[in-house]
């Protein structure tokens, strides 16, 4: 999905429009989530920018969206730009700390 979110509406109350956003991009991540993965994968990762254009859009983790989209709002932008692009991926190993080593430092 990469898409630029208008939010200005003559009917539609702006705090409407940012859920309606918020809830477009919730049922996007549910459907991209229940895709059929690759035998090498073991879930679907997500690539994500954000901005107010496509320009000025930086790189943000999916669980920053709704953030994100609430900050626009504070600040009352007339539109965002959002990019969330679905990758398969394979979980990798967190690096084990060793306890006797931890209580050296």
């Amino acid at each position: 999905m990469k898409k630029t979110f208008e939010l200005s509406h003559p009917k539609i109350a702006y705090p409407r429009l940012i859920e309606a956003t918020k809830s477009e991009i919730k049922k996007y991540l549910k459907r991209e989530r229940n895709k059929a993965l690759p035998e090498y994968a073991d879930f679907w990762g997500f690539d994500c920018k954000f901005g107010q254009t496509e320009e000025q859009a930086d790189v943000i983790h999916v669980a920053e969206i709704n953030d994100k989209i609430s900050f626009a709002e504070s600040q009352a932008w007339p539109t965002f730009y959002l990019e969330i692009l679905a990758a398969p991926t394979q979980r990798t190993k967190r690096e084990v700390v060793d306890e006797e080593n931890e209580d050296d430092l």
